[in-house]
């Protein structure tokens, strides 16, 4: 348990201790050596229980998080072989099941792209000056492309327009494109949205981001409008992030699922730039950047021409085309085995990048190339196998539905693929939960309902989390709008309902300063980095508390003829309505 603040913070850093990262062969049996499982990089648990335990947890985390595996990059053999262990996993605790041909899995098409970060490019040029400002890809800039059918993309002399947070949205009253046309030129948008700014709760959401302030869509948005490139501005508070996590997430291989148009609908370039390198350019053009984003946050706002400036760019990319597999196990009801409550977590990480080593001097001795991803996400997928074995230990009327999906980190494309291509019709779908990310924070007073205010879910979270002496907290940080950020939006953008809990913040020992401190020493030091390491040091027992929360919850859906629903006035309540109303058809 953590007794202090300072010491709260140590452990998390002594997290990252390589030394702590071995597989227990203790723990572990010979059944590796089985004809079903000899195929496996590591042995399964020896022994776990149906219970929801520190024990059972710790050594499904390690595994999941252990170099051999390093970092889960979906495609890759080892990445790969990290699906094999979690479908071997579900067949040893009782599971059925639930993909392609009777198989574990959906196979996932992808495509990989690469680009050479030596001969690409993004400049700009002109303005009062009238030279070149080339940027330096990771430092100032961090560029892509989505087309999948070029290796050499190029454009020059692409005129520049500043375009405020680049949203068009008709139900708010708000279309930063209007009496635009973009066609052929660079368009630089600001990121999250005009309710972050102003914290007006008459502003779309108020300081809770809505899906227009998250990148993909704006990025979509550009495109849609016919613009040739895309750029937006990277600043921490409103992405919620900093510009570490741009430069090691959006770098190296990028994956994507394959479009049948091979991205030709998309900007040839998509990519971020520094504030800093914003602030330079806006200058440039004879404005000031701090008040082109107050501008930018009043109704009414105009696009505005950056005085001369233009862009080019060149992306020369390896394309190679994979697969990689979302994981589906089944527990069939016994009376309604047609209705499926859901629960899901993502298996992938960032993989391995060599050129990602990090560290200050002296520290290197901990750190290495691998992203191994032991809070994202072989927390969540540690819980889904925790829960499907208490699950399997009885029977249930209602089907239970155990989904452990790919290319989460490259922008939800398991889910999305899966949501798209069901293996069940998403109106069976009962409900869902998702498991993303989990603390090691010791035990807590409270759990973080991410987009709180959604669903009927959330009634029955109150009431399991009543018998812990428990309450649920809305999300303390909407404005970094994780409701958009996960899997389960996937499922929600089809109208199932979702529930997508954290551990909470105000912990029993520490209060709520100790968690937001935790929390931050955890995005700031190990999100998306190579220190995202298992230790055995972590303190399991608020995750036990909120697993096993989630657990009830679920297990009385599938106990249970009940069919929750989304609030009025959800966004994703028409869809499930229906989407109902045809199954009853």
């Amino acid at each position: 348990m953590y007794k202090s603040l300072s010491a709260l913070s140590a452990i998390l850093l002594l997290a990252a201790c390589a030394g702590d990262t071995a597989a227990p062969a203790d723990q572990t049996s010979g059944s590796a050596e089985s004809e079903a499982t000899a195929h496996l990089l590591l042995p399964l648990p020896e022994a776990t229980s149906p219970e929801i335990t520190e024990e059972d947890l710790a050594v499904r985390i390690e595994a999941l998080a252990d170099d051999a595996f390093e970092g889960r990059g979906p495609g890759s053999e080892t990445g790969e072989k990290a699906a094999e262990w979690i479908a071997a996993e579900m067949e040893r605790i009782g599971l059925e099941p639930g993909g392609e041909n009777g198989t574990w899995y959906q196979t996932v098409g992808m495509v990989e792209q690469s680009i050479d970060e030596t001969s690409s490019s993004l400049t700009f040029s002109g303005g009062n000056s009238g030279r070149d400002f080339p940027t330096t890809l990771k430092e100032d800039s961090v560029i892509w492309t989505k087309h999948q059918d070029q290796t050499d993309i190029s454009f020059q002399d692409s005129e520049m327009v500043f375009v405020g947070y680049g949203v068009v949205a008709p139900e708010y009253g708000w279309d930063d494109y209007a009496g635009l046309d973009v066609e052929g030129k660079t368009v630089v948008m600001l990121v999250n949205d005009p309710g972050f700014a102003t914290e007006d709760p008459e502003l779309f959401k108020g300081k809770a981001m809505t899906y227009y302030g998250r990148w993909t869509y704006k990025y979509e948005e550009a495109a849609r409008q016919g613009a040739t490139a895309a750029i937006v501005v990277h600043e921490t508070a409103p992405a919620a992030y900093g510009w570490d996590v741009v430069a090691n997430s959006w770098t190296g291989a990028q994956a994507d699922l394959v479009r049948a148009n091979g991205g030709a609908d998309r900007a040839l370039l998509e990519g971020w730039i520094t504030v800093e390198t914003a602030r330079k350019l806006f200058a440039e053009a004879d404005l000031d950047f701090e008040e082109m984003k107050f501008e930018a946050r009043q109704r009414g706002f105009t696009p505005i021409d950056m005085g001369g400036l233009t862009a080019r760019g060149e992306i020369h990319q390896t394309v190679t085309e994979a697969t990689s597999r979302n994981v589906i196990g089944v527990l069939p009801g016994t009376e309604a085995p047609d209705e499926y409550m859901l629960f899901t977590a993502h298996w992938d990480h960032l993989g391995k990048k060599s050129e990602e080593r990090t560290g200050a001097a002296g520290e290197d001795f901990y750190r290495d190339d691998i992203f191994n991803g032991a809070v994202d996400n072989a927390t969540g997928s540690a819980a889904l196998l925790d829960i499907a074995e208490a699950m399997a230990a009885s029977e249930h009327p209602r089907s239970v539905l155990f989904l452990s999906v790919t290319l989460e980190e490259s922008g939800l494309l398991g889910s999305a693929y899966y949501a798209e291509n069901p293996t069940v019709p998403m109106n069976q779908i009962v409900a869902g939960i998702n498991m993303d990310g989990m603390l090691p924070l010791g035990r807590s007073k409270d759990m973080v309902v991410v987009g709180y205010g959604a669903s009927q879910l959330e009634d029955r979270l109150a009431a399991v989390l009543e018998t812990q002496d428990r309450v649920i907290q809305p999300d303390p940080n909407p404005q970094a709008g994780y409701f958009y950020r996960s899997d389960h939006v996937s499922f929600a953008k089809e109208g199932v309902p979702m529930l997508y809990a954290d551990g909470g913040q105000d912990l029993l020992e520490g209060g709520e300063a100790a968690g937001r401190a935790a929390a931050e020493v955890y995005t700031v030091q190990r999100y998306h980095k190579p220190m995202d390491e298992y230790s055995a040091s972590w303190d399991l027992s608020g995750m036990v508390e909120d697993i096993t929360a989630l657990y009830t919850v679920g297990r009385d859906i599938a106990d249970s003829a009940d069919w929750p629903e989304w609030y009025d006035g959800n966004e994703f309540k028409a869809i499930r309505e229906a989407s109902l109303a045809e199954a009853g058809e």
